[in-house]
Order: C-alpha cells, then structure tokens, then sequence
C-alpha cells in the first residue's frame, strides 16, 4: 500500500478523532457555564473565564509549544498533546473552584494547541499536493463535528448528570484517542524541524505573518455577529429555546457542509480565489442578515449558508499559508490556530462594545464592514506575498 493509501485509510480518521476530542473538550464548556456558575457560586461572567482562560492560553502558548517539541518525533509530539489534554480534563473534572478549572484549562489549551497544528503537518508530510485541501478538511472534520456537537451534547450532559461528568466524557474520548495515536501513528513521520529561532523567523517575516492574520480578520468578522446570535433571535425574532436550537442546528449543518466543501473548492480553483469568494459570499450573508426579522424558514437557510462558508474557510487558508511558506508549515499552522482565537476573542469584544451604543440590530451589517475589510486585508497580504516571491 502507498502512502498515500496509508493514510486515507488509517492516519486520517485517527487524527479526525482526536481533533474531534480536543474540539469536545474545548467547546463543551459553553453549554456548561450555568451548572459550573450555580455550583461554585458565581456569575456567568466569572465562569465564562473558563473559556477566556483557555482562549488565551492557546493562542500565546500552540507556537511555542510548537517551537519546543519542533525536533521530536511527530508521534511523540502528538502523543504529548493529547496526554496533556487527557490530564488536563480529568483534573478539571475534580476541580474544587473556578480558579482551578481554569488553570486546568489553560493546560488542556497547550495539549490541543500542540495536537491540533502537528495533526495537520502530519496529514500534509503524507499527502500529495493535489489532495491537500481534501485531506485536511477530512482531519480538520472532527474539530468541526466536535463544535457541532460539543454545545448541545455539553448542556444536556451538564443540566441532566452534572458539570464535572462533561468533563469526564472528554477523558474518556481523549484517552482512546491517545491509545490510537500510540498503536496505529507511525513510528516515523517525515517532518520538519521547529526550534525558537523558527519562531523568531517566523515573527521577523511581516509578508507571512500579515497573511496569517488574515484569519483573525476573517473570523473576528464573523464573531463580531455570531457571539451574540441568540439574543438577537429571542429579540428580534421572538424566538425562545426550540427557535435558537434550530438555528444552532442550521448553523452546524452548514458548518459540516462548508468543512467538505472548502476543501474541494481550494484543491479545484486554489485557496486564494476560494478565500475571496468566501469573503465575498459572507458580505452578501452578512448584509441580508441586517435585514431581520425574516420570515423564520429563509433565515434559517440564511444561517445555514452563512456558516457554511465560513467553514469552508479554514482548509483553504491552511492550504494558502503553507504553499507560501512550505519550509515552516508546522510553525505557520500554529501561528494560524493561535489567529483563530485571537479574531474570536476581538470579534466577540468588538461585537460587545457596538451593542450599547447602536444596539443588537446593527451587528450585522458592522459584520459585514468588517468583513470587507478582511476581503482588502487578503487581497493585500497576498500581493505583497507575491511582489516577494517575484522579488
């Protein structure tokens, strides 16, 4: 069997399914925040740390856990990774107050943000150049599946039996996953080699780093309107409970849609055309979507085709950032992961802070704006990255 066989068959579906626990156990604490506020006697805000906590962790610590791990075996790193999240859920599952769970979080941030990047890097060191969107979409899946997933699963799991058993459903995911990674990941992977002075060059490459940011702008866009979906249903729509989880529900329906999706559009028509039709596409979303209330079956599609290209994005930009540096793929990823925290962290306090000023009916259209502006942010970075190349 090629390689290529290899891991179609086996390496792929394993790394979807740790991606799928590390994606349970970081999104699994949003449908938990009540039952965790009521049980250490705090309000939601104080245990919404719990999510800030992790957010943080992940995008200062994923590329210099990266830059430490960069001359170990790939097995070896990815086993680390998803021992330390395995760890880092069951002391969490135990833990007596807010201030240790979030100091459990944090390391569970470093785990994911050294399995989450190298499973990728693995994917493309075996794979043919042709099929890079394809396969990273097929490993990037289980993140995808995992946020689908994780909210629901999470409340019902924390409102029925307990916060702490979500938390110990994690370690039970994230246990078998470390044993498949152990038995069936090869011994020896081709990869490149990371250190400090990686990242540092990295840091010094502006062209780079500015097209890696395009993902924070990109996705800080999207938050800016997302973070605060469901009050503006039971608003704006008088929708109550059945109506935001059917929206949720659209949501992840295209969310899973535009995962495949994007990864054959960035192998058919290349990541950079992909990107500005995704842009494009989310402005035209984005702009409808300022004209709610719509009539609930339309906006329910609506929210469908929004999140789905905006899921197709994230394969496509993978696969862009590492045509343009091949020769530091595995520290661009991670540089790339830590941007998607840091654009969902700004979108969601840019969003907060337009919300008392012009209220919740304009978020929309300030999404859209913001939008355009990462549409002019990668048209940029990308010429830029090509007057250097040409150069």
């Amino acid at each position: 069997m090629s390689q290529y066989g290899v891991i179609a068959k086996l390496l792929v579906p394993i790394l979807s399914a740790g991606n799928f626990a590390i994606g349970m156990g970081a999104f699994v604490v949003i449908g938990i925040l009540e039952p965790v506020a009521q049980a250490f006697a705090i309000d939601s805000a104080n245990a919404g740390w719990m999510m800030t906590s992790y957010a943080i962790a992940y995008g200062i610590g994923s590329p210099l856990a990266i830059a430490l791990t960069g001359r170990l075996p790939r097995r070896s790193v990815l086993m680390i990774g998803m021992f330390l999240f395995a760890l880092a859920s069951l002391l969490s599952a135990t833990a007596d107050s807010i201030l240790e769970l979030c100091i459990y979080r944090v390391v569970a941030a470093m785990g994911a943000g050294i399995f989450t990047p190298v499973s990728a890097a693995v994917v493309l060191s075996y794979g043919s150049t042709n099929n890079q969107g394809r396969d990273l979409s097929r490993v990037l899946f289980g993140l995808t599946l995992a946020q689908v997933m994780g909210v629901p699963v999470g409340s019902f799991v924390g409102y029925t039996y307990g916060w702490s058993v979500a938390f110990w459903l994690v370690v039970v995911l994230s246990s078998i996953c470390l044993l498949l990674v152990t038995l069936y990941v090869p011994k020896k992977v081709p990869f490149q080699v990371n250190t400090l002075k990686t990242l540092f060059v990295s840091f010094r490459d502006w062209r780079s780093l500015l097209s890696v940011l395009f993902t924070a702008s990109f996705l800080g866009a999207i938050y800016v309107l997302f973070t605060y979906m469901a009050p503006i249903l039971e608003t704006m729509m008088g929708f109550g409970r059945n109506g935001v989880t059917v929206a949720l529900i659209a949501f992840g329906i295209g969310a899973v849609v535009g995962n495949i999706l994007g990864g054959k559009l960035s192998d058919q028509f290349g990541p950079y055309p992909t990107l500005r039709f995704l842009c494009v596409m989310q402005i035209i979303c984005l702009c409808v979507l300022g004209f709610i209330p719509l009539h609930p079956v339309f906006l329910m599609v609506l929210i469908g085709l929004w999140s789905m290209f905006g899921w197709s994005f994230m394969v496509a930009q993978q696969s862009r950032l590492v045509r343009q540096t091949p020769a530091r793929q595995n520290m661009v990823l991670s540089l790339n992961a830590a941007s998607v925290y840091f654009g969902a962290a700004l979108g969601s306090a840019v969003g907060g802070a337009l919300i008392a000023p012009y209220g919740l009916d304009k978020l929309a259209w300030f999404a859209a704006f913001f939008m355009a502006l990462a549409l002019i942010h990668l048209i940029v970075s990308e010429r830029l990255f090509s007057m250097k190349k040409g150069h």
